[in-house]
């Protein structure tokens, strides 16, 4: 799909967390988070994570030096994790 997209004009960029599948299409442009399957923006209600994964991919757009190209964001799931268990504390939703 993204290939068919790109063969009309406009540049893609994918979000994965599974870096081996990821490998093997090789998609022209996306952005590799090493978070569990399902959770490719993080943790419910963390707005500045998924803040932070949505620019960083839109960036890919015109950062990307070559088709192919798999950027890895700087976070853990673990660190994600923490900080989504801190903010829905903070907002009452867990105790």
């Amino acid at each position: 799909m993204q290939r068919a997209v790109e063969r009309r004009g406009i540049p893609t960029v994918s979000i994965t967390v599974a870096r081996d599948v990821t490998e093997h299409i090789k998609p022209p442009r996306s952005v590799f988070l090493p978070f569990m399957m399902g959770h490719h923006f993080g943790t419910p209600f963390h707005t500045e994570l998924q803040r932070r994964i949505i620019v960083t991919a839109l960036s890919r757009l015109t950062e990307a030096e070559e088709s192919g190209e798999i950027y890895s964001l700087p976070v853990t799931w673990a660190q994600a994790r923490r900080e989504g268990a801190v903010i829905e504390q903070a907002l009452g939703l867990k105790t």
